[in-house]
């Protein structure tokens, strides 16, 4: 991240504990925060600007729904950066 930016969390399904060196967050002016509430919209506004590609989700791999095995295993390695999207035609 770019100095001065900011990370949020909006969930823990990898697990609860983290390895960090808190000097990555303060000597870049890093801002880190959980996010479990949202306000009324956010979503809505969300899906908007992904549609109009204003926001353009980070993919680490895309596997047709046939495929929803190969996609779990590689979830459960947890070496992606990224989503893992299942393709639904």
């Amino acid at each position: 991240m770019k100095p001065g930016g900011r990370y949020a969390v909006a969930g823990a399904i990898g697990g609860p504990l983290v390895e960090l060196d808190v000097r990555t967050l303060y000597l870049k002016d890093l801002s880190f925060f959980g996010c479990t509430t949202l306000e009324p919209g956010v979503f809505t506004n969300l899906v908007k600007r992904i549609e109009q590609r204003q926001i353009r989700p980070l993919v680490a791999a895309s596997f047709p729904l046939q495929e929803i095995v190969k996609a779990q295993e590689l979830f459960l390695q947890k070496q992606h950066t990224g989503k893992i999207v299942l393709e639904v035609k």
